[in-house]
C-alpha cells in the first residue's frame, strides 16, 4: 500500500524559508512523477511543483517559480520542497502526491496517491 507522509510545515515570517519533505513507501517509485500541491481555505487545490523520477524533469507553478525548488532522493524515496522568499499568500496546506507513469502533470486529478498534508503559515 502506497503511503506518502509530509513533514516540515510550520509558521514562518514573510521573506523566510521553509523546507518540506515527503516520505514515500509501499512501491518502487522509479515509474512515478511526484508532485506538490497546496490548498488555502476557500480556494481550489493549486499546483506547486512536480518532479519525474525517471527523467528528473521538473515543472513549477507560475506563482512559485524562482522561489521554490523541488528535488528528490531516489535511494531514500524522499521528495523535498525548498521554499524561499515566502509570502503570506503562500499560506496553505501543502500536499505531496504521486502519479503513475512518470509523466509530469499540473492537474491534481492526474495523481493517484496523496499524503495527509502539512500546514504552512506565512505571517508576521
Amino acid at each position: 500500500q502506497v503511503q506518502l507522509v509530509e513533514s516540515g510545515g510550520g509558521l514562518v515570517q514573510p521573506g523566510g524559508s521553509l523546507s518540506l519533505s515527503c516520505a514515500a513507501s509501499g512501491r518502487t517509485f522509479s515509474n512515478y512523477a511526484m508532485g506538490w500541491f497546496r490548498q488555502a481555505p476557500g480556494k481550489e487545490r493549486e499546483f506547486v511543483a512536480s518532479l519525474s523520477w525517471g527523467s528528473r524533469a521538473t515543472v513549477y507553478g507560475a506563482s512559485v517559480k524562482g522561489r521554490f525548488t523541488i528535488s528528490g532522493d531516489n535511494a531514500k524515496n524522499l521528495v523535498y520542497l525548498q521554499m524561499n522568499s515566502l509570502k503570506p499568500e503562500d499560506t496553505a496546506v501543502y500536499y505531496c502526491a504521486a502519479k503513475w507513469g512518470g509523466g509530469i502533470s499540473t492537474s491534481w486529478r492526474a495523481y493517484d496517491y496523496w499524503g495527509q498534508g502539512t500546514q504552512v503559515t506565512v505571517s508576521s
